[in-house]
C-alpha cells in the first residue's frame, strides 16, 4: 500500500509538448495576475511609429518588460518618462513562443505626492527653459473679464464644473474651443486654439 502514496518514477511523469506546458503557463501567469499594480521605475523608454509605447519596469533586483497599446498610451494622464517612479495597472501575459512574459499596461500615475510634485516641478524648470515664464511675455489681465475662454473637450466633466463654478460665482459668457485633450491631436489642437483666441478682436 505504502508504494501508492510514492512519488511517481520520472518515467510515469506525465509527458507534455513544448506548446502545451508553454500554454499552461501562460493560462497560469493570465489566471493568477488578471489585473495587478506595480510600484518600479521606468527605464528604457521607446515610442515607435506605431503609437504603442514600449518601457521597463524595475526596481533594485528585477526588470519587468512592460506595453501600452496605442488607444491605452493615448488616454494615459501621466506621460511615461525613464527615471520616473510610478505605480503600473494592468495585467501579465506571455509570449508562449518565447518564454518571455510582459505587463499589458492600461494606466500609470506618480508613486506619491512627492513624485509628482518633481514631476511637475521637472515640467516647470523645463518651460522657463524655453523662456515662457519671462515677465515680458506676460500679459495683465482685466479686473473683472466679461468675457471668459475656455480651452477644452466640451463634453468632458471639466467644462460642466468650470460652468457651474462661473455661473455660482461668477456670472460671465464663456466662449468654449472645443479641443481634444488627451492623445496625439492634444497638443496640437490646444495650441491653434490658443493662438485662435489670441486673433479674436474684442466684440
Amino acid at each position: 500500500m505504502s508504494d501508492l502514496f510514492e512519488d511517481p518514477a520520472p518515467g510515469n511523469s506525465p509527458e507534455y509538448t513544448v506548446s502545451e506546458l508553454s500554454g499552461a503557463v501562460k493560462r497560469v501567469i493570465e489566471g493568477e495576475f488578471g489585473l495587478v499594480r506595480v510600484r518600479g521605475e521606468i527605464g528604457r523608454v521607446s515610442r515607435p511609429a506605431s503609437g504603442h509605447l514600449y518601457f521597463d519596469l524595475k526596481d533594485d533586483r528585477s526588470v519587468i518588460a512592460a506595453i501600452a497599446w496605442k488607444g491605452q498610451a493615448a488616454r494615459m494622464q501621466v506621460r511615461p518618462e525613464e527615471g520616473m517612479e510610478v505605480i503600473a495597472t494592468g495585467r501579465m501575459t506571455t509570449f508562449p513562443g518565447q518564454s518571455k512574459y510582459q505587463l499589458i499596461v492600461e494606466d500609470v500615475a506618480p508613486a506619491g505626492a512627492g513624485a509628482l510634485m518633481a514631476m511637475l516641478e521637472k515640467r516647470r524648470a523645463a518651460l522657463a527653459a524655453e523662456g515662457l515664464f519671462d515677465a515680458d511675455r506676460k500679459r495683465p489681465l482685466p479686473y473683472l473679464p466679461q468675457v471668459i475662454g475656455v480651452v477644452t473637450s466640451p463634453s468632458g466633466a471639466v467644462i460642466r464644473d468650470i460652468l457651474h463654478r462661473l455661473r455660482d460665482r461668477f456670472p460671465r459668457h464663456v466662449l468654449i474651443w472645443p479641443v481634444a485633450v488627451q492623445g496625439e491631436r492634444c497638443a496640437p489642437e490646444v495650441a491653434a486654439a490658443i493662438r485662435g483666441f489670441n486673433a479674436l478682436e474684442p466684440g
